[in-house]
């Protein structure tokens, strides 16, 4: 199950809290990615802790990625 999905945008978001910078977790997560990629989507990984940081930062690179759309 994804965090966000925007159809429109054909992207997925990912929060990944500090297990996923875990070894095994973070090949699965590459695993995942490569079949949702499979579909023309795009994946963004955002980590909690620069959500928590950085939120307008973080808000600022969410716009200019789906404004970028699929490039």
């Amino acid at each position: 199950i994804a965090d966000f999905y925007s159809a429109k945008a054909r992207l997925v978001i990912e929060l990944d809290g500090s297990q996923h910078f875990e070894e095994e977790n973070a090949a699965k997560d590459a695993e995942r990615t490569r079949f949702i990629e499979q579909y023309g989507l795009r994946v963004l990984r955002i980590p909690n802790i620069e959500i928590n940081r950085n939120f307008e930062g973080v808000c600022e690179y969410l716009e200019r990625e789906i404004a970028k759309g699929g490039e």
